[in-house]
């Protein structure tokens, strides 16, 4: 039984794919693709499926861009690979923040990590202070950058809720 249900998922999953590359998305399965795409459509924002560019922009104005962080409850959503060093790379890894208008921390439900528990939306600003923050003190010369769900309930603003009895 086990082996027919991960083949009816590899199936779904092929089709999923077949749905993405129709509209422009080669790879369905980059990692956080399909949770990008879960808070983009709560948001109404326009999701970008490049891996270097950020991850959503305004359906009306492409200029204004959107960086989401996500987790789970519990967890702590995070920048990949950002550089303390050197200078230039540094400055590169700064700008996937200081690129976007806006950045939005989703919080995932721990049993269903494909439904968002609330998003907190923070200024770059702030995110970017904290970040330079944490790549001083880092002894790495590339670092993962983490924020607690404490962090962005303290430092952004609740912009949507989950409704528990739906």
């Amino acid at each position: 039984m086990k082996r027919e249900v991960i083949k009816q998922i590899i199936a779904l999953v092929g089709k999923a794919q077949e749905l993405a590359a129709l509209i422009g998305i080669p790879n369905l399965l980059q990692p956080g693709l399909v949770k990008e795409m879960i808070v983009a459509d709560l948001l109404g924002h326009q999701l970008i499926s490049s891996k270097r560019d950020a991850d959503a922009c305004d359906p009306s104005d492409a200029s204004i861009k959107f960086e989401y962080l996500s987790c789970k409850e519990g967890g702590s959503g995070q920048l990949d690979r950002m550089f303390k060093e050197p200078p230039e790379k540094r400055r590169e890894s700064l700008e996937r923040i200081t690129r976007n208008s806006k950045i939005y921390f989703a919080v995932f439900y721990r049993a269903n990590q494909i439904r968002v528990k609330r998003i907190y939306e923070i200024e770059p600003k702030v995110l970017l202070n904290e970040t330079i923050r944490q790549l001083d003190r880092s002894r790495n010369t590339i670092s993962h950058v983490g924020f607690p769900e404490s962090w962005a309930r303290q430092n952004g603003k609740l912009v949507y809720q989950d409704s528990p009895d739906v």
